[in-house]
């Protein structure tokens, strides 16, 4: 292995990310009380340039009127892009007033690592300003093709970035590629339309520690292709998937969820080479295949995923608890 490593990020539990429009306040409630990992507050896409202003404020509002992180939610806010007139003060405004409460901003359309050390150094003054104890991590959305041809050095681009998201569709509309589904099948291209920028996407995130999650799938009826996007995405590697709509959540967190079988596959895989190496084995014979160090590796993954997971369930008692 390379002597040049970069450490994972901060761990998050992010199956499952749902999107919550700031101008729709009815839906913060039920976001709260959701089973998402994840939450963005979106002042972006979902809010009509009229009501811009005022969703930020219902966000700010959000976030101090709520206990997201002890309903065991990430709580993230999507800011509009830095080519706009309201990010900067997407940034000053939620931070300032509400940053103690906010764990990730999430930036829409990069495309260069200037796009995000801007962010950066807003969040830093801001944090050193206000006393915010916790610094707020940066995730970003990859979904131009200038984001995508610079995504290898975007995912370097500051020691605050967590993860990027796959930004189906206006990465389409970017690429003038010939289609409005937003996240399906085109029937029109032999095999899979997106393989390629979900695969470079996902081999530059784990090559500098960062987390990937798939992004929208637009046919919040279509249950069946949900699935099947989200099940290609995990297959490569990524660890979760927007919701768009409540009924996504639940399949989310279905196929991002090792199944039981897989873990004590993982389990086993552990045990057998730990035993082979109290005997002086690298390698070991599982179920009439061989296993060995890189076997480790991929059953080790499925078993942090699992402790991860059960760790959230464990507290689900105490959390309704707090409902009532």
């Amino acid at each position: 292995m390379s002597l040049t490593r970069y450490e994972p990020v901060r761990p998050r539990l992010q199956r499952s990310e749902l999107a919550v429009p700031g101008s729709q306040t009815a839906l913060f409630q039920k976001a709260l009380e959701s089973e998402a990992d994840y939450v963005f507050l979106d002042l972006e896409d979902a809010v009509a340039p009229a009501d811009k202003e005022q969703a930020r404020k219902n966000v700010i509002a959000g976030l101090l009127e709520r206990e997201w992180r002890a309903r065991g939610k990430t709580v993230c806010v999507r800011i509009n892009g830095i080519d706009t007139q309201y990010m900067y003060r997407d940034v000053v405004d939620v931070v300032e007033q509400a940053g103690h409460r906010l764990d990730v901003v999430l930036v829409p359309k990069v495309g260069v690592p200037a796009d995000v050390y801007l962010v950066d150094a807003l969040l830093t003054q801001i944090e050193a300003a206000r006393g915010i104890p916790l610094p707020i991590g940066i995730e970003v959305l990859i979904e131009t093709a200038l984001g995508m041809a610079n995504v290898e050095a975007i995912a370097q681009a500051s020691r605050r970035l967590e993860a990027m998201h796959f930004g189906v569709a206006d990465l389409a509309a970017s690429l003038r590629a010939r289609t409005v589904s937003i996240g399906g099948p085109n029937p029109d291209y032999p095999g899979d339309q997106w393989h390629a920028p979900l695969s470079r996407l996902v081999i530059a995130c784990r090559a500098y520690g960062l987390r990937a999650i798939d992004g929208p799938y637009g046919d919040f009826k279509d249950a069946a292709g949900y699935r099947a996007a989200a099940r290609r995405a995990a297959a490569l590697g990524y660890e979760g998937k927007w919701a768009i709509h409540p009924s996504q959540i639940a399949l989310a967190n279905e196929v991002f969820t090792p199944p039981p079988a897989e873990v004590e596959q993982a389990r086993r895989i552990l045990s057998a080479l730990q035993e082979a190496a109290r005997e002086g084995r690298g390698a070991a014979q599982l179920d009439g295949r061989m296993i060995d160090a890189a076997s480790a590796r991929m059953a080790q993954n499925i078993v942090q995923i699992a402790a991860a997971i059960a760790a959230r369930a464990s507290s689900a008692p105490a959390l309704t608890a707090t409902r009532a």
